[in-house]
């Protein structure tokens, strides 16, 4: 049996459009002028730190200031909630429950923190595909240091187990891990898919079973 660990946003999710508005939102109530969409999407997938990092340097202010802390804590306020515009991407419930049927465990790691991944993943009915999660704040370290991947490999207790994520982090971590790595293009990386390490990328859902039983033949 195989065991599949997916990372979140970018992957199973679109969440972009309310982190977008959830940073921006913070921004305003803090007197700073609203950044455009692309450019915080930019900022998403190495955790709200460094997101919020990214938006104050942007903004024209200091990283790691004064502002840094109270704008983390508006933003974490709002962040269990912010999820009216975030969509699951086209086929993955149908591949999910083909996963489950071909026998695979399925994980989740993500940067994402682990209230907010727990909540989107309930109100999106995704939550009991999942019975290990591990997020962002899980531990001290965060991805690309493999230390959450290698804890839901733990849990999950597969000898065979594959990574599927969407970003340059995912793909890192997934040599961190020394596991094989199915990357989906229409997330939110922003290097050339060829530049970066992987099995097998794929576009569309559909495509992933297939994938995952030619990995686990070897």
């Amino acid at each position: 049996m195989t065991a599949v660990i997916f990372d979140l946003d970018g992957t199973l999710i679109d969440s972009a459009p309310d982190i977008v508005a959830n940073a921006n939102v913070v921004l305003q109530e803090m007197g700073f002028a609203p950044l455009p969409p692309t450019q915080i999407k930019g900022f998403i997938g190495r955790g709200v730190g460094h997101l919020l990092r990214s938006v104050l340097e942007a903004s024209g202010q200091v990283p790691d200031g004064p502002l840094l802390e109270p704008m983390q804590t508006r933003f974490n306020e709002r962040y269990e909630t912010a999820f009216d515009m975030t969509v699951i991407y086209p086929g993955v419930i149908k591949t999910l429950d083909q996963l489950v049927g071909m026998g695979c465990a399925l994980g989740i790691c993500t940067n994402k923190p682990i209230a907010p991944a727990h909540a989107v993943l309930r109100h999106l009915g995704l939550a009991d595909y999942f019975p290990v999660v591990y997020g962002g704040d899980s531990f001290a370290v965060r991805k690309p240091d493999p230390t959450p991947l290698l804890a839901a490999v733990k849990d999950l207790g597969h000898e065979a187990v594959i990574y599927v994520g969407d970003s340059e982090v995912d793909a890192a971590t997934a040599v961190a891990a020394k596991l094989p790595f199915l990357i989906y293009t229409e997330g939110y990386c922003k290097t050339p898919v060829h530049d970066l390490p992987h099995n097998a990328a794929f576009n569309d859902f559909r495509q992933l079973p297939g994938l995952v039983a030619a990995l686990a033949k070897g």
